[in-house]
């Protein structure tokens, strides 16, 4: 079987780029280039270019590893798309990426990209924990091991502020516009917390720069929605029945998407309005309908799926008593929320269960499940305050939070440990008693900068949480689920 190198081999039941990629030079460079990037931002791109052209195509890079510039550049950056819905798979090639490095194999020609004049947008989608975010602050989070090193060699950066910051700084000294910052993770209001990050760590590295940066340098926050889940060997295999081709860098997604974009380009953009983006001069409200209702739900069930042995989200959504906890979560996020016009958040719901019920997308629970002190914040504890403060039920938001202490410990009712892969799993690791569920609480509600001052300090908080996890230690997950569900 060839692999994936060219579009000539490409059979016509598969569609294909509307357009002569080797035509149009890169304007893009994207950082973090992974499946969710191939999904989601170089699709709408793909669509852009078909539609209006221009020199919009996409530099790849990935911070650390090599895996994907391995896979894409030996296939002229070319990889197929499979869009799976409950009515089948359609493939699609996708060909708006122009190249794929890694900084740490490719330093210079990725410093050679940023400081480009073409390069008009830097995006990024390098998930919660790679920012070297303080929560509290705003800035940066000088333990954090990319900030940190960045911080003592700001001249050879390794991680995405360091890396930027630099960019910048060079731009500037050279006369060249600075690129529009697109921070495209599920971060709230994300395009200002990235300036707020840059700008302090200007402020460490380079203090001229760092007013440069809060005036002169343009961070519109987006929302984006696409569930995809990791790729596996069904992914392979899918691809060469549907194209007959060996693609190394194929990924498969649900057909769903959505990207709402705050409009503020100075250098210009591509017209991803061509693929279905949605563009607003406040994405706020978009991005707390998604991160609580979606993403929040989407914790909540991983969760208490995972530990109640369903290892995919529609195995959640085929268990009763799991599919009432979604549908009761989705209406309490739901319930935080302020109206938002032209959006029915009952019919919003009802069509995330149908994602999520999506038997062609194997989704993990345990996908979902990691990084979960970088996730629950905005997720879980956000809307719970809300709630608080209107008076509402804290149960959907104390179960979810309760089902996260009980995954913190590391190990399955009966005894089968996994790994936490949260970038404070030693911070989170609890010696004491696994039956005690007020010791285990106290342990992690104690952690520095992840429990809201509101819910720490309020005892019906603390009270609800508690004695969801006593129930769930008691019962094991999976009986105490269904026992819930009874009650209910």
């Amino acid at each position: 079987m060839i692999r994936l190198t060219s579009l000539d081999t490409v059979p016509g039941a598969v569609q294909r780029p509307g357009f002569t990629p080797a035509n149009h030079k890169a304007g893009i460079v994207h950082i973090g280039l992974g499946a969710f990037h191939k999904a989601h931002q170089a699709v709408y791109t793909d669509d852009a270019l078909a539609a209006s052209g221009g020199d919009w195509r996409i530099i790849g890079v990935s911070l650390r590893s090599p895996a994907p510039a391995e896979e894409l550049t030996p296939q002229n950056g070319l990889y197929t798309v499979l869009e799976r819905s409950a009515s089948g798979t359609r493939a699609r090639v996708i060909g708006a990426m122009a190249a794929a490095y890694c900084l740490t194999a490719d330093r210079d020609a990725v410093l050679t990209a940023l400081t480009a004049p073409e390069t008009r947008i830097v995006s990024i989608t390098v998930t919660e924990k790679g920012y070297g975010l303080d929560r509290a602050t705003g800035g940066i989070d000088r333990t954090h091991p990319a900030i940190a090193a960045d911080l003592a060699n700001p001249e050879a950066p390794l991680g995405l502020a360091g890396l930027l910051v630099w960019a910048l700084a060079r731009r500037r000294a050279a006369g060249i516009a600075p690129f529009t910052v697109l921070c495209c993770d599920n971060l709230p209001d994300n395009g200002p917390l990235v300036r707020g990050l840059l700008v302090d760590f200007a402020r460490h590295t380079a203090p001229d720069l760092a007013e440069f940066i809060a005036q002169d340098v343009a961070f519109p926050a987006t929302m984006v929605d696409r569930i995809t889940p990791a790729r596996g060997a069904e992914t392979a295999a899918l691809v060469a029945d549907l194209t007959g081709h060996d693609d190394k860098a194929a990924i498969e997604c649900e057909a769903f998407r959505q990207w709402v974009i705050e409009d503020h380009f100075p250098t210009g953009r591509p017209t991803w309005e061509a693929g279905g983006a949605i563009f607003v001069q406040n994405v706020s409200p978009y991005e707390d309908m998604k991160l609580r209702m979606l993403n929040g739900t989407h914790s909540m069930l991983a969760y208490s799926g995972f530990l109640a042995g369903r290892k995919y989200v529609r195995d959640v959504m085929a268990d009763p008593a799991l599919a009432a906890l979604v549908r009761r979560h989705l209406a309490a996020a739901a319930a935080t929320l302020d109206p938002l016009e032209g959006v029915d958040f009952s019919q919003y719901a009802r069509d995330l269960e149908e994602r999520f019920r999506n038997p062609h997308l194997g989704h993990e629970t345990y996908q979902i499940a990691m990084d979960g002190t970088e996730k629950m914040p905005q997720r879980i504890f956000a809307p719970a305050v809300i709630a608080q403060d209107r008076g509402q039920s804290l149960e959907a938001f104390a179960f979810a939070t309760a089902a996260w202490l009980r995954y913190t410990l590391g190990e399955t009712d009966d005894g089968q440990p996994y790994a936490l892969r949260d970038p404070r799993e030693a911070e989170l690791r609890f010696d004491g008693s696994r039956a005690d569920a007020k010791a285990v609480l106290d342990h992690v509600f104690a952690l520095p900068g992840l429990m809201p001052e509101a819910l720490r300090d309020c005892p019906n908080w603390r009270d609800a949480v508690q004695r969801h996890l006593a129930w769930l230690l008691d019962r094991g997950v999976a009986v105490a689920i269904q026992d819930l569900a009874v009650s209910r």
